[in-house]
Parts: C-alpha cells; sequence; structure tokens
C-alpha cells in the first residue's frame, strides 16, 4: 500500500512520539513520486531532535526547508518565518509542517489555523506508545485533546512511530500496529500509515502489516551515532 499525499500535511505529536524523523522522511518518500516537496520547520519546542539539523541533506535531494531567520535558528521563540506564510498559499506542491510537541509546541498553529481553513489539509498525531504518556490509549486521546485545543486544528489521521531508537526491533513495531489499531478503533480516526526501519523492512516480512508503510532512515542522532543517507 502506497501513502500519497497532497496539498498541507502537518505533523504533530508530543515530546519523544518521533514526529520530526517522521517529517523528514516523510518528505524524502514523496519527493521520490516527483512530487515538489517543501518542509517547514515549527517546533519551536525542542531543541535539539529539529528539522533544520537534517536541512542539508534534505536540501541536496531538491527538498526546499523553510527555517527561521538565520539569527534565530538557534533560538527557540515563537517566530513564523514568512516563508511559511508564503509555503501555504502555494498550490501545486505538497507543504509538510514539523509543528511542536504537545499542546504548547502546538500554539504556532493556531496563528495558522485561519488560513489552513480552505486548504486539504491532513494534520497527523504521531504516536510511540514506548513513551510516557503515549504508552495508554487514555494517555493518546489526552495528547490528541490537547493539540487540538491549542491548535484549533481537528487530528484528521494517526502514525504509529513505535521506536526504541538504535534499539528498535521488528516486534517493537508488531506492537505498536496493534496499538495503533486499537486507537483507531477508540477514536474513530485512520491509521495514515506506520513507519518501520529500513534494515528491518528489508529484513523481515512486511505483508504482516495491512496498512501503507513508512521507511524511517534515521537523521536526528546523538552525536556519537552516524545519521543514515537519505536517498
Amino acid at each position: 500500500m502506497l501513502m500519497d499525499y497532497n496539498d498541507i500535511v502537518v505533523i504533530v505529536g508530543n515530546y519523544g512520539s518521533g514526529k520530526t524523523e517522521v517529517s523528514i522522511n516523510l518528505a524524502v518518500t514523496e519527493r521520490q513520486t516527483g512530487k515538489t516537496v517543501q518542509l517547514a520547520d515549527l517546533d519551536l519546542v525542542n531543541p535539539y531532535f529539529r528539522t533544520r539539523e537534517a536541512r542539508k541533506q534534505l536540501q541536496l535531494l531538491d527538498i526546499d526547508v523553510i527555517l527561521p531567520q538565520e539569527q534565530y535558528m538557534k533560538a527557540d521563540l515563537p517566530i513564523l518565518s514568512p516563508g511559511v506564510a508564503a509555503m501555504i498559499r502555494t498550490k501545486d506542491i505538497l507543504a509538510i509542517l514539523d509543528a511542536g510537541g504537545d499542546g504548547v509546541g502546538a500554539t504556532v498553529l493556531a496563528a495558522l489555523a485561519e488560513p489552513l481553513k480552505n486548504r486539504q489539509t491532513k494534520v497527523l498525531q504521531v504516536v510511540n506508545p514506548f513513551r510516557p504518556y503515549t504508552d495508554t490509549l487514555e494517555g493518546c486521546e489526552r495528547i490528541r485533546i490537547e493539540i487540538e485545543t491549542t491548535a484549533k486544528m481537528k487530528i484528521t489521521g494517526l502514525v504509529s512511530n513505535a521506536n526504541m531508537m538504535q534499539d528498535t526491533t521488528i516486534e517493537h513495531v508488531r506492537q505498536g500496529y496493534d496499538f495503533i489499531l486499537r486507537l483507531a478503533d477508540q477514536n474513530g480516526l485512520p491509521v495514515e500509515f506506520i513507519t518501520v526501519p529500513d534494515a528491518l523492512q528489508k529484513a523481515n516480512d512486511m505483508t504482516q502489516f495491512s496498512c501503507p508503510l513508512l521507511t524511517i532512515k534515521r537523521q536526528l542522532v546523538p552525536p556519537w551515532l552516524q545519521a543514515e543517507e537519505l536517498t
């Protein structure tokens, strides 16, 4: 099963969900289909795991990365780049917005709620059931309501990003798949896709999952690890 996104995709999730890694790899996957893709970094909460750290590789793949002005690159301030406003006005591109975690990070999205209202916008909640606060269905629901209330946008779909970083196994992916199906059954939202690390996808039978898969090549790694090459 293949993913096919158009117009605007907003990626949200709590701290530790891995939504930025999802945003980066989704941009790469969609670019491979020939689409014009732009990725905006709106994550002003997390000072390390941010899209901007991977921007050089993305730009080499002809993926435009919209960032705050240079003097604000290392600051966590509530700044919306003028480029973001221009991006959401541009048609015939896929615009991916990597938003901040939890309600606090979603605050910046509230400024975009009105301009996005008349666009074909998907808002995807990324869930990692191996992180605190999203290890129960009730916790995921609390996060969803918090984000929706603050961002003034409704979540339209779910993404399982079940992982233990470099220690992820296929069993973790399987458990995350089962978890996201239960969450979808509870709140009535569709499962848009689940993520699978590149090495695990190559080594295991993926027909066990009846939903689209997003291959993950990890980019946002600690200094002692090397990011995987994006192609």
